[in-house]
């Protein structure tokens, strides 16, 4: 059974988390550079919090929006 965690150990260690040894590395000579996987999220939820606000102002307007406080059964 050890030698299961030890192979997950390794799969993340050796493996997958590669390219973050990269980036670490990299902080030290250019910020920007090894932050990039930061911006790319936050640039990926920014666009899906404004789409999200705009298909809601959208149910809203066409009044498809339920508002009822018993919409849900677990509330009646």
């Amino acid at each position: 059974m050890k030698a299961f965690f030890e192979g997950i150990q390794s799969l993340f260690v050796d493996f997958l988390f590669l390219p973050y040894d990269f980036f670490r590395e990299m902080e030290l000579s250019n910020w920007w550079g090894a932050n990039t996987i930061n911006w790319l999220f936050m640039i990926i939820c920014s666009a899906a919090i404004v789409y999200w606000i705009k298909q809601l102002k959208l149910h809203k307007a066409n009044n498809e929006e339920n508002q009822d406080t018993t919409a849900h059964s677990f509330l009646k």
